[in-house]
């Protein structure tokens, strides 16, 4: 390749859960069927399974909700790597079509990362991967031009300020029976998903590509 890559953190796990519980989302819409109830439809694994009901019954999810035009909520769920821990996370979004600006109020998670060895530990890697893929979600791209990388500075590559850090409630599944489950990482996939169909939910439109920046957001608002 003529410009050097390296690898985005989760090794991958975050553009492939955005990507495939937004199309999820999809198939639920063609459905016409609630998100989660989808899901829980095709989910075989009671791991998965408890995950996803926790979170909805945590959230207050009620069965078809549907945002409003300007505020919305959203599912994602994903076993890291299919061999670690299991993360599901709805996330609020609220939309200010004007500016194009996404923001994400609250966020709830539930993990399960089987016997639980230190549940601080386990809160504040779930907490943190949320915050990260947040800022990742709604402002964080590499520009660059002919002549090389022009992000240089926090102007040119923003992050996500302390006013705009969502509210993350966290549940966990302590499951002293299992081996314990790595879970760095494991929840920024089911963020971006999150707050991507929450997004939908609350416009009726939907991003592909990443990030939600104002530009973006205006243009699939139309």
């Amino acid at each position: 390749m003529p410009l050097r890559v390296s690898a985005l953190r989760t090794l991958g796990a975050y553009s492939n859960v955005f990507a495939i519980e937004s199309f999820l989302d999809e198939l639920a819409r063609a459905a016409k069927a609630d998100p989660i109830a989808f899901r829980l439809a095709h989910l075989k694994d009671s791991r998965a399974r408890a995950v996803i009901e926790s979170v909805a019954r945590n959230a207050n999810w009620k069965d078809g909700e549907a945002g409003d035009g300007r505020r919305g909520r959203g599912i994602g769920f994903a076993k890291y790597k299919n061999l670690s821990v299991f993360v599901a996370v709805i996330a609020e979004v609220e939309v200010d079509a004007a500016s194009g600006v996404i923001k994400v109020p609250r966020a709830f998670a539930v993990a399960d990362a089987g016997q639980i060895v230190n549940p601080d530990g386990l809160t504040n890697q779930i907490q943190g991967g949320i915050i990260q893929s947040t800022s990742w979600t709604l402002h964080e791209q590499v520009r660059f031009n002919r002549d090389g990388i022009t992000s240089r500075d926090w102007q040119g590559y923003p992050i996500l300020t302390m006013q705009e850090v969502p509210h993350v409630a966290v549940e966990l599944i302590d499951r002293p029976s299992e081996k314990s489950l790595g879970a760095g990482e494991g929840a920024q996939g089911p963020a971006v998903a999150a707050i991507v169909n929450a997004f939908a939910n609350a416009t009726g439109k939907r991003i592909r590509e990443l990030s939600l920046t104002p530009d973006r957001v205006k243009a699939a608002l139309g």
